[in-house]
């Protein structure tokens, strides 16, 4: 086009072709085909789809949406979720464990001080550090045998939300997006909220589209204030005023990708402008509580003040805060949100050197009332069906103690996660451990199979689902062949 103004049937075509990459366009695509404008054949090829425009499962997934709770730092399972009576019979013996990657040495066993009881019909194994929780144990499918194959924070992060422990690949949300779209034309389809005190410590490559177009990566909201960062427009401009900014820039910057062909940095800034504008009242709607009961807020937990008992804790409202706008973000048809509990550093996550009690109690009332309602606000929505919540951290911790204050290390040889609704298996203990909670032993799954898992509950073929870069039809799942948790399912 060489900057020549858009006219003439091909000129226009080509706009329109390019424009379908905004979202204006995206969006106009979604509501034209909804009529069936694309239907005839004289209309083929004059609108392309945008990026998140919505595809087709490829099975029969009941999970339309996922709510992943991430726990960074890595919380203890052997204090929480796996019952190990003979790790507290044993607790000041010695016992040569890999306490890092082929290291091992001698380490003194530390018992769990938490009171462990069975619950619900099910008779899931859960400590009182979760009370609430634990009258949700018929919703919940534990898997106690996970494995990972780093022990530092950042690489293992990256392999939890990305399959590798390198940056540059695309995240589960990015996988998530490009394989289905977005149901929806004023939101993003994949949401991030962190903690207030911190991010996590390899930061946005968590949350990265990788080689992927840009416009699959996710959007980071704050639960309080402004949703995005430097979304409200200049002082003195009207909303018609910007529309026809953005318009004219986007128009400049189309005619320029005519000529770009594949530049996904260029299409997602067309998509990103188009994007805040739509944003600028649908975010501030959807993050909007006061339109919930005060039941729910309270339910949530969302009124509670920060409490005494530890300086570094918060309390159940900052993340009450942020469960119960991802379940309102679930109800406005956003495909993936994340919330990454715990920030900073050791005990200000599930870092537990310093102390697996002082973590446990600083960090469990945070979670404990907002996760409990979050499934029942879910389920009482008719929502927890259609939506799989996912909840563990980077790694687990060590049944040997360190320091002096009864502190637990990184530990990636054996750890838990929980699944609850989208088609998963309510009321399940599946895998274990072996005696000391120390390393998976029975049904052993290294985490790309949690991975394939997740992707067969959204009706995506974790096979199939492949995207060419590098030479290779490239999965989230990577080269190795992944399997399937099926005793997770429903």
């Amino acid at each position: 086009m060489n900057g020549s103004p858009v006219n003439g049937p091909s000129n226009r075509r080509q706009f329109l072709w390019q424009l379908g990459n905004g979202f204006a366009g995206m969006a106009l695509a979604s509501l034209l085909d909804r009529d069936g404008f694309f239907n005839s054949p004289a209309r083929t090829g004059i609108l392309a789809p945008g990026p998140l425009a919505l595809r087709p499962p490829q099975l029969a997934g009941k999970a339309k949406a996922c709510i992943f709770l991430f726990m960074y730092g890595g919380p203890s399972q052997m204090d929480l979720f796996d019952y190990k009576p003979e790790l507290n019979r044993r607790h000041g013996q010695t016992a040569n464990l890999e306490q890092r990657r082929r290291d091992v040495r001698s380490g003194t066993l530390l018992g769990s001080k938490r009171e462990f009881k069975r619950h619900g019909n099910s008779g899931l194994w859960i400590s009182d550090a979760l009370p609430n929780l634990a009258r949700h144990a018929d919703k919940l499918a534990v898997i106690k045998s996970l494995y990972c194959d780093s022990f530092a924070h950042g690489s293992a992060m990256l392999q939890m939300n990305s399959g590798r422990i390198l940056q540059g690949w695309p995240s589960m949300g990015s996988w998530l997006a490009y394989g289905l779209g977005s149901p929806n034309e004023n939101l993003p389809g994949y949401v991030v909220m962190l903690d207030p005190r911190g991010g996590p410590i390899s930061g946005a490559a968590n949350w990265s589209a990788g080689f992927m177009p840009a416009a699959y990566q996710g959007t980071v909201f704050r639960s309080a204030g402004q949703p995005v960062l430097d979304l409200d427009s200049a002082a003195g401009l009207t909303p018609d005023m910007q529309r026809d900014l953005i318009s004219t820039a986007n128009a400049l910057n189309t005619d320029h990708l005519a000529t770009h062909p594949g530049f996904s940095e260029l299409q997602a800034r067309i998509a990103s402008y188009e994007l805040a504008f739509q944003l600028q009242t649908a975010a501030p709607e959807a993050l909007d509580l006061s339109q919930e009961s005060r039941q729910t807020l309270e339910l949530y937990g969302i009124h509670e003040s920060k409490p005494d008992s530890h300086p570094l804790a918060l309390g159940p409202a900052p993340f009450g805060r942020q469960c119960l706008i991802a379940r309102r973000l679930v109800e406005r048809g956003v495909r993936f949100i994340q919330i990454y509990h715990g920030g900073g550093h050791q005990q200000q996550n599930w870092d537990a050197h310093n102390g697996v009690e002082e973590n446990l109690r600083i960090h469990c009332p945070e979670i404990d009332r907002p996760i409990s309602a979050l499934l029942e606000d879910l389920d009482r929505h008719g929502l927890l069906d259609s939506t799989v919540v996912v909840w563990g951290g980077e790694f687990g911790r060590q049944a040997v103690s360190q320091g002096g204050n009864g502190g637990r290390d990184h530990n990636p040889l054996g750890f838990t996660y929980w699944l609850a609704g989208g088609g998963t298996r309510g009321g399940t203990s599946y895998g274990e451990t072996d005696e000391l909670g120390h390393a998976a032993a029975v049904d052993r799954h290294h985490i790309r199979d949690l991975h394939a898992t997740l992707l067969h509950l959204m009706g995506l073929d974790p096979l199939r689902l492949t995207y060419a870069y590098g030479g290779l039809q490239q999965k989230l799942t990577g080269v190795q062949e992944a399997e399937i948790i099926r005793g997770l399912l429903a």
